[in-house]
């Protein structure tokens, strides 16, 4: 389905029943990350996904912030009349749970954040990357997708990535294909890591239960996640064996079982 939420148009899937759960997936990929995980526990809760603005099959202004997207899925969960969910996100869909998070904390029974950070600490890194995506969405705009693509697979950050079976590595690459051009580079001026609020300061007054998971070889995002659970104020850490930075592609039943035993356990403290 679809739901106009302001200046956008938001492409929206729910499946399942139980605890709500809202899923937002990460840079160039679309609700579709989620397939195995929704389709695997759909009878314990129900789903809920986005296609972030700038990806997939949303349509809209592209002048949107990582502010005005989580206001956007604020008023989401108004329509759809669920008063507070869980949520789960990746990388970006990490950045933007936990952004969810801290500017609406009453709407969010807990937070599962997969290879997340909370931003940049200082101005000047800050500064910094935001000229590095400002040029990563100009070379896209420039050079189209496919160059894009062929350049952004073979980032270390998804070498682990590359022992994957052919049929799951040509899904991933199809899925990054399928975006547009223009999605992306707004996705990077507006939503990147250099433009986003800063959360390192906020943490500590987040009342909610955190779950922070990260494969074992991602070794910038352990540091990051190792970092961001000595402030929240009730959240874990834990490390996935054998998986990079997408854990739910590269050791999914795992990655399903951990979210499903910690929402789970969510559900029976809150019901006690």
């Amino acid at each position: 389905m679809y739901r106009r939420i302001n200046q956008i148009k938001y492409r929206v899937d729910i499946q399942g029943e139980g605890p709500p759960v809202l899923l937002l997936h990460g840079f160039t990929g679309s609700l579709h990350t989620w397939d195995q995980l929704v389709e695997t526990h759909k009878n314990s809760f129900q789903f809920i996904r986005v296609d972030l603005p700038g990806h997939g099959e949303t349509i809209g202004d592209a002048n949107f912030t990582m502010e005005s997207v989580c206001g956007d899925l604020n008023d989401l969960l108004d329509e759809l009349s669920l008063p507070a969910i869980h949520v789960l996100g990746y990388s970006m869909g990490g950045r933007t749970a936990l952004s969810f998070a801290m500017l609406h904390p009453a709407r969010v029974h807990s937070l599962i954040l997969e290879s997340a950070s909370p931003g940049l600490d200082s101005t000047h890194e800050q500064l910094a990357r935001q000229m590095k995506d400002e040029g990563l969405a100009e070379e896209i705009e420039a050079n189209g997708i496919e160059q894009f693509v062929g350049k952004w697979e073979n980032l270390p950050m998804f070498e682990t990535q590359k022992s994957l079976s052919t049929d799951i590595k040509e899904s991933i690459r199809q899925e990054r294909l399928s975006q547009s051009a223009s999605g992306l580079a707004a996705s990077l001026r507006g939503m990147g890591t250099g433009i986003q609020p800063s959360w390192w300061d906020k943490l500590s007054v987040f009342p909610r239960k955190v779950l922070l998971l990260t494969g074992e070889k991602d070794d910038k995002f352990y540091n990051i996640s190792k970092e961001m659970n000595k402030h929240f104020q009730d959240s874990r850490h834990k490390i996935i064996s054998q998986a990079g930075h997408a854990i739910h592609v590269e050791q999914p039943r795992i990655f399903g079982t951990i979210v499903r035993e910690f929402l789970l356990e969510v559900e029976e403290y809150e019901n006690a």
